[in-house]
């Protein structure tokens, strides 16, 4: 089932609340609820609406690319489109701040950073799919990690196993510095690949059309982690 399926029965078992929950009943008010839903399941669904909805006016200019990324990513069918570039301008038009959806979602996930850690691989993909990524951009997603939790080394990290950097360090994007023992390397390796494996991603409840994001982040950490042990004789 498409997001816009699960989305659809919200209003059915969900009481986010907040910002979220003002969205959510926008959405809720224009999808035909189809089935019971696992809460989780929605709430990253409304938090990638709103978030990537904000994002797009980092730059001041909302043009219909960025619509058609948001389209792109969350496999919107043509059917849908309409009502979806709808609900995602009235995101956009919200008069909450990005900080307010940003430290809701926080709040919610506070207890499993993995999840919070998948908003931000969701929101990358997004800001990537036109093919450059501004520094408007890179400022918001640093403002969203700051109120996520994660530490500028950690937001590094990310950024790097997404779009790389000047000096494409295969340490930074693995989260770790060059002094790591080997045995700790491997470690530290495995749990990278089990934490963005997609069997992991489905069970946290990050709906289908996401998991498939995983598979280029976990090929990203698993070259940077194939180049230290290269260099390793490993």
């Amino acid at each position: 089932m498409s997001i816009w399926g699960k989305v659809a029965g919200a209003a059915a078992g969900l009481a986010a609340g907040g910002p979220l929950g003002a969205l959510l009943g926008v959405v809720a008010g224009h999808y035909v609820i189809d089935r019971p839903l696992q809460d989780n399941e929605v709430v990253f669904a409304v938090a990638l609406i709103a978030l990537s909805a904000k994002m797009a006016k980092a730059d001041g200019i909302v043009s219909p690319s960025e619509i058609r990324a948001f389209e792109e990513v969350f496999k919107v069918p043509p059917e849908e489109r309409a009502n979806v570039a709808r609900v995602y301008k009235i995101a956009q038009q919200d008069v909450a701040g990005f900080e307010a959806y940003a430290r809701q979602v926080a709040s919610i996930y506070k207890a499993n950073p993995g999840v919070l850690e998948d908003v931000m691989d969701a929101l990358f993909h997004i800001a990537k799919a036109d093919n450059k990524v501004l520094q408007s951009e890179i400022d918001f997603l640093h403002a969203v990690a700051d109120i996520f939790g994660f530490s500028d080394f950690e937001f590094e990290r990310i950024k790097l196993s997404h779009i790389g950097g000047e000096s494409d360090d295969p340490y930074m994007i693995l989260g770790i510095t060059p002094e790591i023992s080997d045995e700790d390397l491997k470690k530290a390796y495995r749990r990278l690949a089990r934490e963005n494996h997609p069997d992991t991603l489905v069970a946290r409840g990050v709906p289908q059309e996401f998991v498939d994001m995983a598979e280029e982040k976990l090929k990203k950490i698993t070259e940077a982690y194939s180049r230290i042990a290269k260099s390793r004789g490993l």
